[in-house]
Protein backbone atom coordinates (compact mmCIF):
# COMPACT_ATOMS: atom_id res chain seq x y z
CA UNK A 1 0.00 0.00 0.00
CA UNK A 2 1.18 3.63 -1.31
CA UNK A 3 -0.53 6.99 0.60
CA UNK A 4 0.73 9.98 -1.87
CA UNK A 5 -0.16 13.13 -0.18
CA UNK A 6 -0.49 16.41 -3.00
CA UNK A 7 -1.38 19.84 -2.30
CA UNK A 8 -4.08 21.11 -4.34
CA UNK A 9 -6.15 23.87 -5.72
CA UNK A 10 -6.25 27.48 -4.40
CA UNK A 11 -6.84 27.05 -0.93
CA UNK A 12 -4.22 24.15 -0.50
CA UNK A 13 -6.40 21.53 0.07
CA UNK A 14 -4.94 18.37 0.58
CA UNK A 15 -5.53 15.40 -1.77
CA UNK A 16 -4.58 11.78 -1.35
CA UNK A 17 -3.66 9.23 -3.55
CA UNK A 18 -3.93 5.77 -2.25
CA UNK A 19 -2.92 3.18 -4.39
CA UNK A 20 -2.74 -0.69 -3.36
CA UNK A 21 -2.36 -3.97 -5.74
CA UNK A 22 -2.63 -1.35 -8.81
CA UNK A 23 -5.93 -0.22 -7.71
CA UNK A 24 -6.29 3.08 -6.78
CA UNK A 25 -8.44 5.93 -4.87
CA UNK A 26 -8.05 9.84 -5.15
CA UNK A 27 -9.28 11.26 -2.21
CA UNK A 28 -10.42 14.91 -2.34
CA UNK A 29 -9.21 15.88 -5.77
CA UNK A 30 -9.61 19.99 -4.75
CA UNK A 31 -7.85 20.50 -7.94
CA UNK A 32 -4.30 19.44 -9.80
CA UNK A 33 -5.98 17.35 -11.93
CA UNK A 34 -2.68 16.62 -14.27
CA UNK A 35 -0.70 16.33 -11.36
CA UNK A 36 -3.25 13.74 -9.58
CA UNK A 37 -3.04 11.99 -13.55
CA UNK A 38 0.47 11.97 -13.74
CA UNK A 39 1.23 10.51 -10.07
CA UNK A 40 -1.51 7.67 -11.44
CA UNK A 41 0.11 6.80 -14.21
CA UNK A 42 3.70 6.69 -12.95
CA UNK A 43 2.65 4.14 -10.30
CA UNK A 44 0.72 2.10 -13.29
CA UNK A 45 -2.84 2.01 -11.38
CA UNK A 46 -6.31 1.74 -12.22
CA UNK A 47 -7.94 5.04 -10.84
CA UNK A 48 -11.33 2.94 -9.13
CA UNK A 49 -12.93 5.42 -6.94
CA UNK A 50 -12.92 9.53 -6.51
CA UNK A 51 -13.86 9.73 -2.67
CA UNK A 52 -14.72 13.28 -1.63
CA UNK A 53 -15.00 13.65 2.23
CA UNK A 54 -17.46 16.19 1.84
CA UNK A 55 -18.99 18.58 -1.04
CA UNK A 56 -17.26 21.43 -0.54
CA UNK A 57 -15.32 23.29 -3.53
CA UNK A 58 -12.09 22.83 -2.32
CA UNK A 59 -12.06 19.46 -2.03
CA UNK A 60 -14.15 18.26 -5.11
CA UNK A 61 -13.31 20.93 -7.75
CA UNK A 62 -11.43 17.80 -10.21
CA UNK A 63 -14.04 15.28 -9.57
CA UNK A 64 -16.19 15.15 -12.57
CA UNK A 65 -12.83 15.76 -15.25
CA UNK A 66 -10.88 12.45 -13.30
CA UNK A 67 -14.02 10.85 -13.73
CA UNK A 68 -14.11 11.98 -17.35
CA UNK A 69 -10.37 10.93 -17.82
CA UNK A 70 -11.13 7.27 -17.19
CA UNK A 71 -14.82 6.59 -15.92
CA UNK A 72 -13.34 5.90 -12.11
CA UNK A 73 -16.70 6.21 -9.54
CA UNK A 74 -17.36 9.58 -7.51
CA UNK A 75 -18.48 8.67 -3.78
CA UNK A 76 -19.84 11.07 -1.19
CA UNK A 77 -22.03 10.30 1.89
CA UNK A 78 -25.82 10.60 1.51
CA UNK A 79 -26.46 13.65 3.54
CA UNK A 80 -24.62 15.60 0.77
CA UNK A 81 -27.15 14.79 -1.33
CA UNK A 82 -28.51 18.21 -1.47
CA UNK A 83 -25.21 20.13 -1.43
CA UNK A 84 -23.19 18.28 -4.28
CA UNK A 85 -24.65 19.45 -8.15
CA UNK A 86 -23.32 16.92 -10.25
CA UNK A 87 -24.30 13.37 -10.83
CA UNK A 88 -22.64 11.02 -7.69
CA UNK A 89 -22.16 7.15 -9.13
CA UNK A 90 -22.83 6.17 -5.04
CA UNK A 91 -23.52 7.27 -1.59
CA UNK A 92 -22.16 6.15 0.82
CA UNK A 93 -23.27 4.91 4.55
CA UNK A 94 -21.88 5.08 8.27
CA UNK A 95 -20.15 1.59 8.72
CA UNK A 96 -19.48 1.02 4.75
CA UNK A 97 -16.20 -0.48 3.35
CA UNK A 98 -14.55 0.77 0.36
CA UNK A 99 -11.68 -2.03 -1.01
CA UNK A 100 -9.10 -0.89 -3.19
CA UNK A 101 -6.92 -3.18 -4.10
CA UNK A 102 -6.18 -4.95 -0.57
CA UNK A 103 -7.07 -2.08 1.22
CA UNK A 104 -10.25 -1.43 3.33
CA UNK A 105 -11.18 1.91 4.45
CA UNK A 106 -14.63 1.91 6.72
CA UNK A 107 -16.39 5.05 6.10
CA UNK A 108 -17.27 7.12 9.18
CA UNK A 109 -20.26 9.53 8.70
CA UNK A 110 -18.64 12.83 10.99
CA UNK A 111 -21.03 15.31 10.60
CA UNK A 112 -20.46 19.14 12.08
CA UNK A 113 -18.19 20.58 9.05
CA UNK A 114 -21.13 19.59 6.77
CA UNK A 115 -24.03 16.98 7.45
CA UNK A 116 -22.32 14.09 5.14
CA UNK A 117 -19.09 15.09 6.21
CA UNK A 118 -17.04 11.35 6.65
CA UNK A 119 -13.44 10.23 7.57
CA UNK A 120 -12.03 7.36 6.22
CA UNK A 121 -10.56 4.33 8.38
CA UNK A 122 -7.55 2.35 7.31
CA UNK A 123 -5.31 -0.10 9.62
CA UNK A 124 -3.87 2.63 11.70
CA UNK A 125 -4.52 5.42 9.46
CA UNK A 126 -7.68 8.06 8.89
CA UNK A 127 -8.29 10.32 6.22
CA UNK A 128 -10.05 13.03 8.44
CA UNK A 129 -11.22 15.89 5.60
CA UNK A 130 -11.90 19.02 7.50
CA UNK A 131 -13.46 17.20 10.67
CA UNK A 132 -9.78 17.14 12.40
CA UNK A 133 -6.62 18.71 11.77
CA UNK A 134 -3.29 18.46 13.92
CA UNK A 135 -4.60 22.24 15.53
CA UNK A 136 -8.17 21.78 15.57
CA UNK A 137 -11.30 20.77 13.65
CA UNK A 138 -13.13 22.36 10.37
CA UNK A 139 -15.20 25.79 9.78
CA UNK A 140 -19.12 24.46 11.58
CA UNK A 141 -20.51 28.31 10.32
CA UNK A 142 -21.10 27.08 6.82
CA UNK A 143 -24.45 26.07 5.63
CA UNK A 144 -24.64 22.41 6.85
CA UNK A 145 -22.40 22.87 9.54
CA UNK A 146 -23.32 22.71 13.00
CA UNK A 147 -20.19 23.04 16.65
CA UNK A 148 -22.97 20.79 18.43
CA UNK A 149 -22.28 17.80 15.71
CA UNK A 150 -18.98 18.62 15.28
CA UNK A 151 -18.26 18.24 19.09
CA UNK A 152 -19.87 14.87 18.71
CA UNK A 153 -18.08 13.94 15.95
CA UNK A 154 -14.95 14.54 17.30
CA UNK A 155 -15.75 12.61 20.41
CA UNK A 156 -16.89 10.08 18.49
CA UNK A 157 -13.27 9.84 16.95
CA UNK A 158 -11.03 9.71 20.39
CA UNK A 159 -12.64 6.16 20.75
CA UNK A 160 -10.95 5.56 16.79
CA UNK A 161 -7.95 7.25 17.08
CA UNK A 162 -5.25 4.89 18.82
CA UNK A 163 -2.01 6.13 19.62
CA UNK A 164 0.31 6.17 16.56
CA UNK A 165 -2.10 5.86 14.13
CA UNK A 166 -1.20 8.12 11.02
CA UNK A 167 -3.81 11.12 10.59
CA UNK A 168 -4.26 12.25 7.13
CA UNK A 169 -5.85 15.65 7.19
CA UNK A 170 -8.07 17.98 4.81
CA UNK A 171 -5.73 20.68 4.97
CA UNK A 172 -2.53 21.42 6.80
CA UNK A 173 0.00 18.50 8.15
CA UNK A 174 0.11 15.11 8.33
CA UNK A 175 0.27 14.19 11.76
CA UNK A 176 0.27 10.78 14.14
CA UNK A 177 -2.16 10.85 17.47
CA UNK A 178 0.06 10.82 20.52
Amino acid sequence: MEIQHLIVGPLLTNCYLLISEKEAAVIDPGGGLKKILEEIEKRGAKLKYIILTHSHWDHILGALKLREKNGAQILIHKDEKDFIKFKIDKFLEEGEKIKIGEISLKVIHTPGHTKGSICLSGDNFIFTGDTLFEDGHGRTDLKGGSQKDMENSLLKLEKILKPGMKIYPGHGPIFEKL
